[in-house]
């Protein structure tokens, strides 16, 4: 049987703030939208099943154009193993954004620490002379860019400390408001 090329689908996801004020609350929402890079499609969406439905389409198509060449049954089969990863990331993935919406400096301290964790265990287990189609100068040019990529959460980290220091700092509106009126 010969061996088919890997398929590759990438998405891109990005989630816009609105803040407001209603009824003298103040009020968040959220919106996002989804991208197939190959594909070129998006969506707008403003519930989170909504782009994992349109990630999931993708994925079945891409792997529907995969195995033309198979019985329907085998399709079905291979179609079903190919969403088990999908399935845990589209099972955690609400959570870590949640998580993300939260604290966005814990979540980049644990984006870097994985980074870190993952350049390692890739020169624990991979030896230069074991990558395919992968020279020791490419090997080099990827671990320099786990370096930058390192460097450059670690200096984002900062800059978001930085920033709930000023935000701890500043006084309140309402301070602000009720200073004014006691004068």
């Amino acid at each position: 049987m010969a061996k088919k090329a890997a398929q590759t689908a990438s998405f891109m996801v990005r989630f816009t703030q609105k803040i407001y004020d209603e009824n003298g609350e103040s009020e968040v929402q959220w919106r996002g939208n989804v991208s197939h890079v190959q594909g070129g499609e998006d969506l707008n969406f403003s519930d989170f099943k909504q782009a994992v439905d349109f990630i999931q389409q993708h994925l079945a198509d891409l792997t529907m154009e995969a195995t033309t060449d198979r019985t329907s049954e085998e399709q079905e089969n291979i179609l079903t193993k190919s969403f088990s990863l999908f399935k845990s990331v589209a099972a955690t993935g609400p959570k870590m954004l949640k998580e993300t919406l939260k604290d966005p400096r814990k979540q980049v301290a644990n984006l870097q620490e994985q980074l870190s964790e993952y350049g390692e265990e890739l020169m624990e287990k991979v030896p230069i002379d074991q990558w395919r189609n992968a020279s020791k100068s490419d090997f080099k040019i990827m671990q320099d860019s786990l370096s930058k990529l390192t460097k450059s959460v670690a200096e984002l980290t900062k800059k978001v400390d930085a920033m709930n220091q000023a935000n701890t700092k500043k006084p309140s509106r309402t301070t602000k408001a009720k200073t004014s009126t006691t004068k």
